[in-house]
Parts: structure tokens; sequence; C-alpha cells
């Protein structure tokens, strides 16, 4: 990245998941340098090894300490931020009848409070056409007590966007919500397999209950987010700013 002077870059929070992983390629498609963010040092070092344009930063943006580390990574490159993601998930943490209320306020600490650390890191890099992207989800406009620690941190979530919107918009930087459906990855079957053992059914079957939830029968990918969020780097996404951009294969029925 250091041979890039002035080329301003992407940093991408939850890097080394499904949908952080997609996103991380897509937006090398667009050629853009990342600045690759996540929590294990051996798997971000691994992304960061198949790309020299991927540069690796271990930190977890659940934890406080996590701005000062993104901070000082930037500070080293000395380049303008182009797009700031935050992709982290959130751990599963059960129906509405088992979560731990203590759990859902570590998962609002998690995604909300780590856009805003993620935000404050990168101050002083962000200008004029930059854009802070979060990666919410369905059930943050359609709750559900199958998932309530999504529920309630994808509604903050877009809350906390709006106020961002407002904020940065007299700056020409604008805020966006990407809320997928459920999304056909890894997690998701290891999510439908606990609620499959618990309901003493198939995993298959509780898929099915998901894909049946759109038109079209269909679960949200990877790459479908990451061509989403890559989108927004045009200029007229400006458009957008403030606003949800929903990927939820039309399983929202709500006008």
């Amino acid at each position: 990245m250091g041979d890039r002077a002035g080329e301003p870059l992407a940093v991408v929070v939850g890097a080394t998941g499904a949908l952080g992983g997609a996103i991380v390629r897509r937006l090398r498609d667009r050629g853009l340098p990342v600045l690759a963010v996540a929590r294990s040092p051996e798997a971000v070092a691994a992304l960061a090894a198949d790309d020299e344009g991927v540069v690796a930063c271990a930190a977890d943006i659940g934890d406080d300490a996590a701005g000062p580390v993104i901070a000082e990574a930037l500070a080293a490159h000395g380049l303008p931020v182009r797009m700031l993601v935050q992709a982290a998930g959130l751990p599963a943490l059960g129906g509405l009848d088992v979560v731990e209320p203590a759990a859902l306020g570590a998962a609002v600490a998690l995604k909300v409070g780590g856009l805003l650390r993620l935000v404050r890191a990168a101050e002083g890099w962000l200008g004029e056409g930059s854009r802070i992207v979060a990666l919410g989800g369905h059930y943050g406009v359609e709750p559900s007590p199958h998932v309530p620690g999504a529920g309630v941190t994808n509604a903050a979530l877009a809350n906390l966007v709006r106020q961002l919107a407002d904020a940065y918009g007299p700056r020409g930087i604008t805020a966006h919500l990407v809320a997928p459906g459920p999304a056909d990855t890894e997690r998701l079957r290891r999510l439908s397999g606990a609620q499959a053992d618990a309901r003493g059914i198939d995993v298959e079957d509780v898929l099915a209950e998901r894909r049946a939830e759109s038109p079209l029968g269909a679960l949200v990918t990877p790459d479908q987010v990451a061509w989403a969020v890559a989108t927004l780097l045009d200029p007229e996404a400006s458009a957008l700013t403030g606003s949800t951009l929903a990927l939820d294969m039309g399983a929202r029925r709500g006008v």
C-alpha cells in the first residue's frame, strides 16, 4: 500500500467473515486498497498475504482499544479514506425466551458502538465523497422473537446511521445502512442447526423456512451484499445518505 501515495483506501471491519471478505474482494476489484480489520491476527494476516493491496489490522471493534489501533494504522499510511465499512457479525444469542439481557447490550456495543469507534478512528482521514457504511439486517425492521439480538441491534444501527448522515453531511460525507436478509453463509447454517436441534427438526427444514420468507425462495449471497456496498462508491449514491438499502429478497412485506 505504501506505493500508492495519495490514493484513497477503504477500511473494512469484520474483513475475515463471509460478508466482510466478499466486500474486501469487491472493493479491491474497484481498485481500492483496503485496511482489513478483524479480531484474529492470524486470520487477517492470511487475508492480507493473498493480496498486496490489503493491509492487516488486528483489532476488536467491540473494545474501545480498537479505535487507537485503527487510527495508528491509518496514520502510518497517511491516505485519505474513501469508505468505512462496519461488517462485524454478531454472536448467536438465542431466542427471546433464553437470551441473556446483558447480551443485548453487548451486541449493541459491538455493532453500534463499533461503528462509532470506527468513524472516530478515521475522523481525520474522511473528506468530501467519503462513505460510511454499516451492515445491518432484515430483522431490524421485521422483528422476530427467534433473533432478538439482531432485531434490537440493527434497529439501533439504523438510527445511528441517520445521525451520522446528519452530522457529516455538511462535509460532503455520506452514511448508509445495508440491510441483508438471511445470508447464505456458514454462520446461518450454524444458527439454523442450533434452532433445528432445539425444535427437533432437520436443519434443512429451518433453511427452507428462511428461503420461504422470500417471494423468490432464495437467500441473499455474500457477493450480492458486496455488490451493494461497492455501488455506494458511485457519485450518484450520495442521494441514499441516511437511508437503508434492503437486500432481503423481497421478504419485507411492509410498505
